[in-house]
């Protein structure tokens, strides 16, 4: 059966590259790379995140995620990136931008996650860099905020090695795996980013 890939690769969006990760808008025709990438890293990745429903990882959850990225991209709000090996085509994880604000603000939230089987091979850190780069220069934002739970070692480690500066301490911040859980909120501006 073919798929109607209402393509994320949307007019205009742009795909990025750093060092050996391409990245890319999310498309329908990822579905099963996602699916096997996330279910083969659901205990690594629930320490992280929101509680998984089982209807969460079916297709029909992936596909309205894809529609939602898509309008999301249409308003200006969000810049939704999967991360892919560069040699092999691999799905190894995912990168966004989120609440993107214009205006006086000119900023967003950092969010990205890496599949077990591809931590710590530089993939997050490539990925960021090059959402980071994209955001500063062609996006034209000023300010990216990014949070990380304190236990986890290393988006503290790759935030740090990018530059970030931790700007504070959030009682309660976001409801992770059950429970509502504290973050270190980090920060980086343009003037940052051209001085690193």
């Amino acid at each position: 059966m073919a798929l109607l890939d209402f393509s994320l690769s949307l007019e205009g969006f742009p795909i990025l590259l750093h060092d050996r990760v391409v990245l890319r808008a999310p498309r329908l025709s990822d579905y099963e790379a996602w699916r096997i990438l996330r279910e083969e890293s659901r205990e690594h990745l629930t320490r992280w995140e929101p509680v998984w429903s089982a209807h969460e990882i079916s297709f029909t959850a992936y596909k309205d995620r894809v529609k939602a990225y898509a309008r999301s991209i249409k308003r200006g709000v969000a810049a939704p990136y999967f991360m892919f090996d560069e040699e092999s085509g691999a799905l190894v994880g995912g990168v966004t931008l989120i609440n993107i604000l214009r205006g006086a603000a000119q900023s967003a939230s950092l969010g990205y996650w890496t599949g077990a089987p591809h931590t710590r091979c530089g993939y997050a850190r490539g990925g960021v860099q090059a959402v980071l780069d994209h955001g500063f220069s062609a996006m034209g934002l000023n300010r990216i905020e990014a949070a990380c739970q304190p236990e986890n070692a290393a988006s503290i480690g790759l935030l740090d090695s990018l530059g970030f500066h931790r700007e504070g301490y959030a009682r309660d911040y976001l409801h992770i795996n059950g429970k509502w859980r504290d973050h270190l909120i980090y920060a980086m501006t343009a003037s940052d980013w051209i001085r690193r």
